[in-house]
This record gives structure tokens, C-alpha cells and sequence, in this order.
């Protein structure tokens, strides 16, 4: 099997390779590169350069696995030891898989005190995760991963818990029957279902086809009132601004928004928000817009856009400012329409997690 695109050969020093005698799937072309916790530099280092490439190559190229906010996400939210393990074709030495990882022990619940491995970002500040896998190498990583898994390379695990699968990853098909194989248990369920929908052309497209009549109705209805009444101003956060400040602005109107949000934006999160604003920004993805009434902030939406994909993220606005005019319901009516002018395509697309 020869991979569909160029890939980039990694000339960095590396940890020891581990090649394992047999793979489950009786594949010998995959030869693997460990980098644990005491691999300097790191797994991240080391395939910086590597790494967006093959989740463009993957089978669903999600922001969340790529270098930037997986990176990020270890800085501010990593706990445990790092373990990341690169799989690459063995006559071309091409990076054909990455399988990101960290080790812990749990804190919580009836598995307390026991070692766990999860993906790189397995918390609820990251939408989709996954085994990142050149389209078409699934099988052979895979056997590739279950063996390292089951050999005493790997660091003591009791569980794994590979959160966030998209819909179309086979991550969640193909790798039971290999732990079945080695006397493994796992539990796999539907975890979430993301609110993504695909964008027409134009925005009158999409109140017409994917609206119903009366939601409609109000999305008009809402957004030409609070034309009418107030002076309304929408601006999106570029590198003329002050960064630090428009998060600040926007962790206000979140927290404002609900009890729940408020209880999230813990000082930790408030630190994550910043450091991944200032990663993305400095990458060309975020993409954070105010609305202003009357030249106040009125509301905020905190999105990427990568891969012609709108990311929502996460929202605020006041309700006790201004919700006689709907902010947030007008904000949203405009970041759509940026959106498909943007050219962007999204998907509704369900959320699978699988334990072992």
C-alpha cells in the first residue's frame, strides 16, 4: 500500500523505535516510534511538521487534532504523562498515523486510582478527537496500536478511553474486534451529537431550505426590530486589537449568559480561552465577533474556521442588557451569513466514545 499524498521525513532525534514482533493484523509495514514522558524533545516537537499534513490526509480532518489546539490543550489542561506514538510506513518512512495520548490515574468515580490512558484533549473543551490515520492505513495502525498496547512498551493501563470519535472515524468499528482478540472488553456508545448542518450558497438558501416557517419568521423578525431600534455594529477580533482585552470582554458576556457558563469559566478555563485566543489568532483561525448595540458590547461568539469548516464554539451575551432585541439570536443570524460568505461547509455529524 503506497499512501495517496507526499508526506514530509522527519530528520529530528527520535526515542527508541519499538517494533513489535507481530501485529494483530498481520500487517509488517508499519514500524513505530514511542515517545514517552521522558522523550526529549517530545512527540510534539518531533512531529510538528508532520502533523497537520497527516490529519489532512486523515479521514476526518478535525480542528481539535490539529498541532495547534492539541498542543495548547496539553500546556494549559494536560495532566499525567505524555505518551505519543508515531506509526510510519516501513519502505518509505512516511508518518502514516499518530495516536496522542497521556497516562493517568483516575481521581473520581469507581475507578479511582486506577491508570488510564485517554486522547490529547479528552475533556469537554474539545469536540472531536481520534487516532489521526492516513485514509486507507486504518487497519494496519491499528494492529499496529493494539499490539503496542498489549506489550510491555506500554506504560500499566486499566482502561482507555478514546472520547469524542467523530461519526466518521472507523476508530470505533475496527479496533474492538482486535481487543476482543486479546481478551479485551469495551463499551462503545453515541456520546453527543454536534450541532453542525451543511450551508447552501446564500443565506436566503438557508432560512428557505433549513429553517422552519415560524423559527423563520422570528430570525427576521428579531434581527430587522433590533435594526430598527437600536444602532447595531458587529466586528470580528483581528490582530489590530488587543487580544487580552476582547477575551476578557467575551469571558464577561459568557459568564453572564447562564449559571452553568459562570461555573465552567473557572481561572483555569479563563487561562485555557486566552492561550488558545492568542494560538489561533496568530494561526488565522479564530474567530471571535462582538455584536454592539448602541456601541456596547452586546454579544460575543468564540468559533474557528479551518478546513472550510465554521466551528462553533461557544457563545455569552447579557440577558439583563438589551433582551427586549435579542442579541444573541441577531449575532448568530450574522455569523451564519459571514459563514457561507466565507465559503465555508459544515456537517451534521454524531459523537461516538469508546472505552476499554
Amino acid at each position: 500500500m503506497q499512501p495517496d499524498s507526499a508526506c514530509l521525513d522527519s530528520t529530528q532525534p527520535a526515542a527508541p523505535v519499538h517494533h513489535p514482533h507481530r501485529s494483530l493484523t498481520d500487517a509488517p509495514s508499519i514500524v513505530m516510534t514511542v515517545y514517552g514522558p521522558e522523550a526529549r524533545p517530545t512527540g510534539f516537537e518531533v512531529l510538528a511538521a508532520e502533523w497537520n499534513p497527516l490529519l489532512q490526509r486523515s479521514r476526518f480532518e478535525s480542528f481539535f487534532l490539529t498541532h495547534e489546539w492539541q498542543t495548547t490543550w496539553w500546556a494549559e489542561l494536560g495532566r499525567g504523562d505524555l505518551w505519543i506514538v508515531a506509526f510510519r510506513n516501513s519502505v518509505t518512512g512516511c508518518l502514516v498515523g499518530i495516536a496522542p495520548l497521556y497516562h493517568s490515574l483516575i481521581t473520581e468515580g469507581p475507578d479511582t486510582g486506577r491508570p488510564w490512558l485517554h486522547l490529547v484533549g479528552c475533556l469537554e473543551v474539545s469536540d472531536y478527537l481520534d487516532l489521526i490515520v492516513e485514509r486507507g492505513w486504518e487497519g494496519p495502525v491499528f494492529g499496529a496500536f493494539a499490539t503496542w498496547l498489549m506489550s510491555p512498551d506500554a506504560p500499566k493501563w486499566d482502561g482507555i478511553d478514546l472520547c469524542n470519535l467523530p461519526e466518521a472515524s472507523l476508530t470505533y468499528r475496527d479496533l474492538p474486534p482486535l481487543f476482543a482478540a486479546a481478551g479485551c472488553q469495551t463499551e462503545i456508545f453515541q456520546e453527543d451529537t454536534a450541532p453542525q448542518f451543511a450551508l447552501p450558497r446564500r443565506y436566503e438558501d438557508y432560512l428557505q431550505e433549513m429553517v422552519e416557517k415560524k423559527q423563520r419568521h422570528e430570525i427576521r423578525r428579531k434581527q430587522r426590530r433590533a435594526e430598527r431600534e437600536a444602532e447595531i455594529g458587529l466586528y470580528l477580533v483581528g490582530p489590530e486589537h488587543v487580544l487580552e482585552a476582547e477575551v476578557d470582554d467575551f469571558v464577561a458576556l459568557q459568564r453572564a449568559s447562564r449559571e452553568d457558563k459562570a461555573d465552567f469559566m473557572t481561572p483555569e478555563m479563563r487561562r485555557f480561552f486566552s492561550a488558545v485566543a492568542r494560538r489561533m489568532l496568530d494561526a488565522g483561525h479564530l474567530r471571535l465577533f462582538f455584536l454592539t448595540i448602541n456601541g456596547e458590547k452586546a454579544a460575543a461568539l468564540f468559533a474557528f474556521e479551518y478546513d472550510r469548516r465554521f466551528w462553533l464554539y461557544t457563545s455569552g451575551y447579557d440577558p439583563a442588557a438589551y433582551a427586549q432585541l435579542s442579541p444573541g439570536w441577531v449575532l448568530l443570524g450574522y455569523i451564519i451569513q459571514y459563514a457561507i460568505a466565507s465559503g465555508c461547509r459544515a456537517n451534521l455529524t454524531s459523537c461516538r466514545a469508546m472505552k476499554v
